[in-house]
């Protein structure tokens, strides 16, 4: 045994010999002391083997010397990792210099890094959010279209549940605080109005009408402190500038005469703003965007220039001179001179900041000025620069601000010279010769000049050439890339203003994108959908198609091509909270959404059909009564038709004729209205549209589901006043004649007669029933036999009801018995009454025996029982 053993011995010191580890002893111990050892080392762990003793194992199987990697890095000392290879000499101050250099940029590396890592992981956070928002609404949205419109009879039956009625409240949404409606009457009468010019084809100032309701809603509503800044104003300021929108027309009931004067403003760029991007008139057109955002940003600052010298007069020191430059220096005065002394960089030529003065003349959209303040200055000016005044007057007569290229060359010169690397340069006149030269468009900005943003984008704007760097494009993609939180700031912090992404969208031609940014947020939600109105009715909004719209957002960015906005999606989204209290409302800017049917490529037609599928939901889910007759029209009471809301708004809604209104609208809201049980309004909207068939045969299948309710149930009672109504008025004018009509008259007979019954007239109640001829009494079994299969051939709300008009006249021949039978008249007399009552009941079983198969046991059993009493 000892010699396998120690064969066994040598083999296994044979199977390591190539692991030739001289500082590694070996180990000669007993197989007793090996086991001593191991249950030392087990006795020592907490448990069972650890991550690490598997992890090391396995590391070892892969000729991995864990333990060997392990002492290293414990002796590793990371304290000398930056420091320099060689050491540096007390005396090696550029060594140093080099060093603290080195060590500067790996620091502000690494806190460069985690504040993109930090930064990382709350925009992450942040697009969760958003992203589970926009889903959790959009659920909402498609849960209140499926109850809004319904679903046949899922819908009908989750109505007569408490939780359908919990669904149908979401399909409105939910109701919006005062503020917030407060906004919206606000801008709702500019609506109103704008519909009812387009009504007369006369042009409306919808923007300066917006910008006056904005005025309004701001003095109105001061904002809480926990919310950010909305600027809209401006934002609808830069549009009507780039629009050319004049701030007023003549009144609507005194503008007949100047039909043929006013502008039109409706749709005016639509052929170009959808067409080849490429085309002549799209450049002219970006160039009128960029020139209109310009100038507006211009009347902005001299707002604001105005603002400043009266706020702060003593400083200012206008003295009596009213004029624009004298303005001007009073502003510079409050701006740049403090102490005594005037800011760092600031020339002075002829005892004034006359580059300074300059600048802003232009700033504030005073060009003109600013040439005379030059030339009044010429001598000094060209003691400085000898050819300024050529090139600034060039540049200020030119209609498009662009300066020859001979006149380019030589500012290029100049600038390089001895501007763009001299640190003492005043930066106004560095920032006039950039604006006449447009030199060196990628530096975007002019220290102490773009200290604001719409400093910083007036300057864009001004520098922009649509034949370079892509113009108004180019500029909208590098504004892409700086995103919504370099402009509207972090939600919640100082200084946040909301709107600002939106209006620097505006400038630069991206008008779908400006309308989704204020969408994107709760509290611009109302300008959103305004803002694009306005867009649209001026032709400056792109719509997709129902093949490139987006579900989760409103906006569309196709892979081939411009942006687009549903405004269909944007509207109705908009409107739904108040669909039901407020119809005609939203039905006004339902009528705004056919403002795109000119879109080519079918697009404009599916705005039309949306627009009408809007409308019939508006039918269907706004509150019944006076209000809603209004909207769809109706009957007065002798029979002449009166038109509704949606009839007057149809030239807005594109129905070239009442046919056509009656087919999309009228007819297809009565078909999802009858769907969705309400029955009484699809009966007056098939009576509208004149479907007079349909009425009836909707009435005989409405009485025939309602006979069996209580006559206190008020679905009931108002079915059966509309038939009522509309059978006194086919009777006068002989329509929808046939078994239909008969029907109807029959169902309103046997509810009268159930009604009898109640009353305790059992007489009266068999009366009516006998003058319904439903069921023969007069014992002719042969009649009774051909009656019977003539029933066959009734319409289906009679025949699903013969159970009930069975027992309703077996009750009330059972009634009369009674009374017959307790009565004191003459004995021979009571006899020949018992006898027709029996020859009746006897008759009525024979009926119902040869029906039998169409009622259940227990009512045959029911009227056999009865017919025995009868009987007896």
């Amino acid at each position: 045994m000892s010699s396998d053993l120690s064969s066994l011995l040598r083999a296994s010191k044979a199977l390591t010999s190539h692991l030739n580890r001289p500082d590694l002893p070996s180990v000669n111990l007993s197989l007793d002391q090996i086991e001593a050892q191991s249950r030392k080392l087990v006795s020592k762990q907490l448990g069972t083997a650890t991550d690490n003793d598997r992890a090391t194992y396995l590391l070892a199987q892969a000729h991995v010397d864990a333990p060997a990697l392990s002492s290293s890095i414990a002796n590793l000392n990371t304290a000398t990792t930056f420091t320099p290879l060689q050491a540096l000499q007390d005396t090696d101050v550029a060594g140093f210099v080099r060093y603290a250099h080195e060590q500067n940029i790996i620091a502000t590396i690494e806190e460069a890094r985690k504040a993109t890592q930090e930064s990382f992981y709350k925009f992450l956070e942040e697009k969760e959010q958003d992203d589970w928002e926009q889903r959790k609404k959009r659920v909402f949205e498609q849960l209140g279209d499926r109850v809004g419109t319904g679903d046949n009879k899922a819908v009908s039956e989750m109505k007569r549940s408490m939780h359908g009625k919990s669904l149908l409240s979401v399909s409105t949404g939910p109701a919006p605080n005062l503020q917030t409606q407060n906004k919206m009457m606000a801008y709702d009468r500019v609506v109103t109005e704008l519909n009812a010019a387009r009504l007369r084809g006369i042009s409306y100032p919808v923007i300066h009408a917006l910008i006056q309701a904005s005025l309004a809603v701001s003095s109105s509503i001061q904002a809480s402190s926990s919310q950010p800044t909305i600027q809209f104003t401006p934002t609808l300021h830069i549009l009507s500038k780039i629009t050319a929108e004049p701030p007023s027309l003549p009144p609507l009931e005194h503008a007949t005469a100047h039909i043929l004067n006013a502008p039109l403003f409706e749709r005016k760029y639509a052929r170009v703003y959808l067409g080849d991007p490429e085309s002549r008139e799209a450049v002219e057109l970006r160039r009128q965007i960029a020139k209109g955002a310009r100038e507006g940003l211009e009347e902005q600052y001299w707002d604001i220039v105005e603002r400043t010298v009266h706020a702060r007069a003593m400083e200012a020191r206008l003295g009596g001179d009213p004029s624009v430059a004298n303005r001007i220096r009073a502003y510079i005065l409050v701006r740049h001179y403090r102490n005594g002394e005037w800011e760092d960089r600031i020339e002075l030529v002829a005892g004034q900041p006359l580059w300074a003065k300059l600048f802003y003349l232009v700033r504030t959209g005073h060009a003109r000025e600013a040439l005379d303040e030059a030339i009044r200055h010429q001598q000094p000016i060209e003691h400085r620069e000898a050819s300024f005044i050529s090139h600034f007057r060039a540049w200020v007569e030119s209609p498009d601000r662009r300066l020859p290229k001979p006149h380019r060359d030589q500012l290029h010169a100049v600038y390089n010279a001895h501007m763009l690397h001299s640190a003492t340069t005043d930066p106004f006149k560095l920032a006039l010769f950039k604006l006449m030269g447009k030199i060196d468009p990628s530096r975007r900005s002019v220290p102490q000049v773009t200290v604001t943003t719409e400093d910083w984008l007036w300057f864009q704007l001004s520098m922009v050439e649509e034949e370079e760097s892509g113009g108004l494009r180019g500029l909208a993609e590098v504004l892409l890339t700086y995103g919504e939180r370099h402009f509207d700031g972090t939600p919640g912090h100082k200084g946040a203003r909301r709107g600002v992404w939106a209006g620097v969208l505006l400038m630069c031609g991206q008008f779908e994108r400006a309308a989704a940014a204020l969408w994107e947020h709760p509290e611009t939600e109302v300008e959103a959908v305004h803002l694009a109105i306005a867009l649209a009715y001026h032709g400056l909004l792109r719509v997709p198609s129902r093949a490139e719209t987006n579900d989760s957002t409103p906006l569309s960015l196709p892979n081939s091509g411009p942006p687009a906005l549903s405004l269909s999606a944007l509207i109705w989204r908009y409107v739904r909270p108040f669909v039901k209290m407020d119809a005609k409302e939203a039905l006004q800017y339902v009528s705004c959404i056919c403002l795109s049917a000119d879109q080519g490529h079918g697009v404009g037609k599916e705005q039309v059909e949306t627009a009408w599928e809007w409308v019939r939901r508006i039918i269907v889910l706004a509150n019944p009564g006076a209000a809603w007759e209004e909207l769809v029209g109706g009957f007065r009471p002798d029979g002449t038709r009166f038109s509704g809301f949606i009839e007057q708004c149809a030239p807005l809604l594109k129905l070239s004729d009442m046919k056509e209104y009656n087919a999309q609208i009228l007819i297809r809201a009565a078909q999802t209205s009858e769907e969705n049980s309400r029955i009484p309004e699809a009966i007056k909207l098939y009576n509208l549209a004149g479907d007079y068939t349909t009425v009836i045969s909707c009435l005989s299948r409405a009485l025939g589901n309602s006979i069996t309710l209580p006559s206190s149930d008020d679905g009931a009672r108002s079915i059966e006043k509309t038939a009522s109504e509309i059978l006194r008025h086919y009777e006068r004018t002989n329509r929808a004649t046939g078994k239909e009509r008969d029907a109807v008259v029959r169902l309103l007979k046997v509810r009268e007669a159930m009604e009898a019954k109640d009353a305790g007239k059992p007489e009266l109640a068999l009366e009516i029933m006998e003058s319904t001829d439903l069921i023969p009494l007069d014992g002719d079994v042969s009649k009774i036999t051909r009656r019977a299969e003539e029933f066959r051939d009734l319409p289906e709300a009679l025949q699903r009801n013969l159970q009930t008009f069975l027992t309703l006249t077996m009750d009330a021949l059972a009634g009369v018995h009674q009374k017959v039978k307790n009565s004191m008249a003459a004995d021979a007399t009571k006899q020949m009454a018992l006898a027709s009552l029996r020859k009746k009941s006897r008759s009525l079983m024979i009926f119902a025996g040869i029906l039998k198969y169409r009622m259940s046991p227990d009512v045959y059993s029911y009227l056999a029982r009865l017919d025995v009493e009868i009987a007896l």
